[in-house]
């Protein structure tokens, strides 16, 4: 049986909750368990129950859903419901799963839905507290990864490629997100290439040279973390 989605609804119009909430109703997997105009209520329930999806508009009368997204820093997955298309480009500097513009209909409500239900089924980490595992979705297949494993990960557009000792896996993924989903031990050195520090062998100039032998840039955009990191 597939898990419950629990989810917050948070419009500061009735109309648009009554209509994502009766859209909501339709689809088994999600479980509401608030649906209002409140932020400070909403904030509540996420502080006291376990909330996988929170549907937003960006405009809000004490927070605007952007002010939320800031507030709770990539901790959540949002599907923004908004009648204002230029917020999109700010918005999705979050872990915004897809923007829906007002007017809402059911079928692409259930679109996005689906488009949650996939990106968690695609990369999601063992619930291990030593975190030493992660499963990755390629080839209608799930791998089960060991990160001592991980030699570094090259971004390809849309798709990841994790290079391990044995073997290369083609994910569809973003760099974004995969980083979010690994421990500090990873660090971005470039917008194509994510590593284990425990990997590096020599750092030469803006390139680091893994034990494994790959010689791999560092970004432009990237060089004041690695820097950060060194010091």
């Amino acid at each position: 049986m597939n898990k419950k989605i629990n989810c917050i609804i948070l419009d500061d119009e009735p109309f648009a909750v009554k209509l994502i909430a009766d859209y909501a109703s339709k689809v088994p997997r999600l479980n509401v368990l608030y649906a209002d105009s409140d932020v400070f209520k909403a904030i509540e329930v996420l502080n006291t129950e376990s909330v996988d999806l929170i549907f937003i508009d960006i405009q809000m009368p004490q927070l605007t859903g952007i002010e939320l997204m800031q507030l709770f820093n990539q901790k959540y997955n949002f599907i923004i419901t908004s009648a204002y298309p230029q917020y999109a480009l700010e918005a999705f500097q979050f872990h915004v799963i897809d923007y829906l513009l007002k007017p809402i209909t059911f079928n692409r409500f259930y679109q996005s839905v689906e488009k949650f239900i996939r990106w968690q089924e695609t990369f999601q980490v063992i619930e291990k507290p030593d975190n030493d595992y992660l499963f990755v979705k390629a080839d209608r297949k799930h791998y089960k990864i060991a990160l001592n494993d991980i030699l570094y990960i090259e971004g390809l557009r849309d798709y990841i490629r994790i290079h391990t000792n044995d073997e290369k896996i083609m994910a569809l993924e973003n760099m974004k997100d995969i980083l979010e989903k690994l421990p500090s031990q990873f660090i971005r050195i470039h917008r194509s290439y994510i590593i284990p520090k425990d990997k590096i062998k020599v750092i030469d100039g803006n390139q680091i040279v893994m034990k494994s032998g790959n010689a791999l840039p560092i970004g432009e955009t990237y060089r004041k973390l690695v820097g950060e990191w060194l010091n």
